[in-house]
């Protein structure tokens, strides 16, 4: 999934040495319950072979703590400057790269950004005839906030007889069902505007989601997904509902990818293609800040190395490259990628292999158009 990165680029200008801790934080058996006394003092030590200064080696120890009430598995990442923690979060699931604890020129965020591709918001409204609750939920995040939409209520099993009476009870009812899934649409509506929600899933009375559906604005009925049931309280049935939420986000996340890579293919062959491919081009380009969207196989470019610049054009494969900016050193070729997309406002995209074409491991989007081929003597 696309991730914009404007929300890091003040940490990248800030100055280093920089201590990450990307590390294992499960607490859930006698093993890892050891593991996890001993993991701050391992941490502090590690720190301070690498030269790390005394404040940031205390911040970073107490920081390591045991991460209680967290399901395992689960990891954590920590990134110390100055003293100060920067960021600590403790994220759901295994490492996902090789765990590591380092002093770096500049932060490499490639373990958080893989963990947390983006806090996608979405909605799960589950609605009656009568009422509605709807949660606005943020892929990568464990709390949601939750609005009650309280309608009109009508005892519709107190029927006439039949006849006449009862026909127009039954459509004075259904008046009332649509006034009520009018209300709902209407705070979905206005919940999707306010967050920019991607999806948004009806579950609960069948009826009632299809008289909300009707009632939602032209541009959110697109982002509608229909769940057949009611949302279980707990228990399996309440996982299983979750699960059915979490295959239609990755099915939009499916999508997007596929729309970004048929946009990419369509730009081969053209004459100034809004594009370039490879780890060559892609490094040019963001040098001038004409990248929009970045796509990396971070682990295709483990293995190479580039220059972090203090100053515009921020990334370097060479010194004669830095147009004057100061180095900060040399780090692992996807750290200098993303920190120098997100201070030229560019978004990413993380592939893993067989994604992009053979043997490309860096593709860009463009903002502007390359320019023509100079012409040949």
């Amino acid at each position: 999934m696309t991730r914009k990165l404007h929300e890091f680029a003040d940490l990248y200008r800030r100055r280093g040495p920089w201590c990450v801790a990307y590390i294992d934080a499960s607490a859930g058996s006698v093993d890892s319950l050891e593991a996890a006394e001993v993991r701050p003092g391992d941490v502090r030590r590690a720190l301070a072979k690498q030269g790390a200064p005394p404040e940031d080696q205390e911040a970073a120890e107490t920081a390591v703590l045991p991460a209680d009430g967290f399901p395992s598995p689960v990891s954590r990442y920590l990134l110390v400057q100055q003293g100060t923690v920067a960021l600590n979060e403790v994220l759901p699931g295994p490492l996902v790269l090789p765990e590591r604890v380092s002093v770096d020129p500049v932060p490499d965020l490639l373990p958080l950004l893989k963990h947390r591709p983006e806090e996608l918001p979405y909605i799960v409204a589950e609605v009656s005839r009568e009422d509605a609750e709807i949660r606005l939920h943020f892929v990568g995040r464990e709390e949601s906030s939750v609005e009650d939409v309280e309608g009109e209520k009508e005892d519709i099993t107190k029927l006439p007889a039949g006849g006449w009476s009862q026909d127009k009870f039954q459509r004075q009812t259904e008046q009332i069902w649509r006034r009520n899934a009018d209300q709902v649409a209407e705070e979905i509506d206005r919940i999707a505007d306010s967050s920019g929600a991607r999806l948004i899933v009806l579950a609960g009375d069948v009826r009632a989601r299809g008289f909300v559906r009707d009632q939602l604005s032209e541009s959110h009925k697109p982002l509608v997904s229909m769940v057949d049931s009611h949302i279980p309280v707990s228990g399996a049935g309440r996982r299983s509902f979750e699960d059915k939420v979490q295959e239609r986000i990755a099915l939009l996340w499916a999508a997007e990818q596929e729309q970004i890579m048929d946009r990419l293919a369509q730009q081969q062959g053209q004459a100034n293609p809004e594009s370039v491919t490879g780890f060559g081009g892609v490094l040019n380009a963001l040098q001038q800040a004409q990248v929009e969207l970045m796509i990396l196989n971070d682990t295709a470019l483990a293995d190479h190395h580039l220059l972090a610049l203090g100053a515009e054009p921020w990334v370097a494969s060479a010194p004669e490259q830095s147009l004057g900016a100061e180095v900060l050193g040399q780090v692992p070729a996807p750290a200098a990628l993303v920190r120098a997309a997100a201070l030229t406002d560019a978004s990413l995209l993380l592939v893993p292999d067989g994604v992009l074409p053979h043997g490309v491991d860096a593709a860009a989007l463009l903002r502007w158009p390359t320019g023509p081929e100079a012409p040949r003597s």
